[in-house]
């Protein structure tokens, strides 16, 4: 039962290991042995997921938070994706504290 998705598998829970290993042994805020394993986890991740597509027609319960995307704007946020230190609109929030009965 020896499968490209086996072995991409092998290949990601040992890009997760070498990544726990350097943020373990972190030397700093700037350390790149951590941006490195971070990068080789990221595609460990994208090789495995694309061999179980192509292989079983699977995908996995998660995604990668890819802010260097072709799509993402000078933010560095995807168009249908939400910055989360938007302001909120103050009527909302009003209108929020009114049906809960919170004033």
């Amino acid at each position: 039962m020896d499968s490209n998705a086996h072995e991409a598998l092998r290949v990601l829970v040992a890009a997760y290991e070498e990544h726990l290993a350097a943020v373990l042994a972190r030397r700093g805020e700037a350390d790149a042995s951590v941006d490195d394993a971070y990068d080789a986890l990221a595609e460990a991740f994208d090789r495995y997921e694309a061999v179980l597509d192509v292989e079983y027609g699977e995908t996995l319960p998660m995604l990668l938070d890819d802010a260097d995307d072709s799509d993402a704007d000078e933010d560095g946020l995807a168009e249908d994706e939400l910055d989360p230190h938007a302001e909120e609109d103050e009527d909302i929030l009003d209108d929020d504290l009114d049906d809960f009965e919170l004033r």
